[in-house]
Order: structure tokens, then sequence, then C-alpha cells
């Protein structure tokens, strides 16, 4: 029976930007669901004791920058610490997500979450622009008519829920994988992910 994997994040992090592929791969090598749950973090923050990152002491600032490029180069993944486009309001990029996770499926939404993260941490691109989100879209071979879904009431209300559900479940931040009820923050815990389906599917 396949596991199942609760993977909530947000669309803007860098975090979930250096483990969304290795995520992806290893919940793919062990043959399990992937449940997308975008949040938003902001709200996350306020309930958790986190703090936006305009808003944290200039050392630990400094440390976040110095801990992406180890964290870039370590992977082996190319990464603009300081892009353009960020701080950027992420939620028409999550509600997209949900919208194509309804409509296209989990694969289709777990390609566009890594594009989405790749245009802002590799590639500089605004993505609460309309037409950069249209782009990606085209890109990733999806309907543009997912972007004006995403826009509907019941796609807001499920991003609302999803936020809920992680305050509710005693999440902090993101990248959260939650498997059978246990929590792994941090692309840094990757590792125990593989190991806990490595243990349940043995």
């Amino acid at each position: 029976m396949s596991r199942v994997i609760d993977y909530f994040f947000a669309p803007i992090s860098p975090w979930t930007y250096l483990g969304h592929e290795r995520f992806a791969a290893i919940a793919r090598d062990a043959g399990a669901t992937v449940r997308l749950v975008p949040i938003d973090l902001i709200k996350l923050f306020a309930v958790s004791g986190g703090l936006p990152l305009a808003q944290r002491p200039p050392q630990r600032q400094a440390y976040r920058l110095l801990e992406l490029r180890r964290f870039s180069q370590h992977l082996g993944l190319p990464m603009n610490v300081e892009p353009a486009c960020f701080p950027v309001a992420p939620h028409k990029a999550a509600r997209l997500i949900i919208a194509v996770d309804q409509a296209d499926g989990a694969d289709a939404a777990m390609r566009l979450t890594g594009a989405l993260l790749r245009a802002v941490w590799e590639q500089q691109r605004d993505i609460a622009d309309d037409v950069t989100l249209t782009a990606i879209l085209t890109e990733q071979g999806l309907a543009a008519e997912r972007l004006s879904r995403s826009a509907e009431d019941d796609i807001g209300a499920q991003y609302d829920a999803n936020t809920q559900r992680a305050i509710d479940a005693s999440l902090f931040g993101a990248p959260s994988y939650v498997i059978d009820g246990e929590l792994f923050w941090g692309q840094d815990r990757l590792d125990f992910v593989q190991r806990a389906l490595a243990v349940d599917g043995a």
C-alpha cells in the first residue's frame, strides 16, 4: 500500500526550493503518494513564533544568506540568494498550484511547484505577476485557464484551509513533511524522510 506524505510548503520558500526536487525523487522512488499542501507562511509564523524575514535581527538575516549559499553549493543547485523579485506575495502562485492539483493531478502540481520555485530562486522572475504565471503554465504544458480558475473563491477557501490545517498540526515552518502524523521539518531532514519511507515499506 502506498505511503502518503503531506507536503506543507510555500512557493517562495528558499528551503522548499532547495529540497523540492530531492523530495520528489525520494517520494517517487518509494512509490509514495504526495499530497500537496501550499500554505500561507506569514499566517503560520503569526501563531508559531516565527518572524517574517524583514523583522528578524540582522545577525539572523546574515546567517540565513550564508546557509543558503552553503546548501546551494553543497547540493549543486543554482541559486540567487537575494533574488530581484523577493520578497513577493506568494498567494497567486499557491492558489495556482491548488487549481492545477485539482484539475491535472499531483504530478502536474509537483512539476508546477518546481517551476515556480526555480522562477524565484534561479530565474529571478515575479511569481505575483499574471503574465509570468501564464508563461510558466505554458512552459509546463498546462492550460492557461488554470490561472483564472485559481482566482475563484473555493480555491481561496482551500488555501485558507491548508493554512489552518498546518496551524492545527502545530507546524511552524516550510517545507514540512508529515508521514503518519510524524513531522519532518526542513529540507535538511529529507534523509530522515527517506529512512521513514524505507522502514514503512520494508
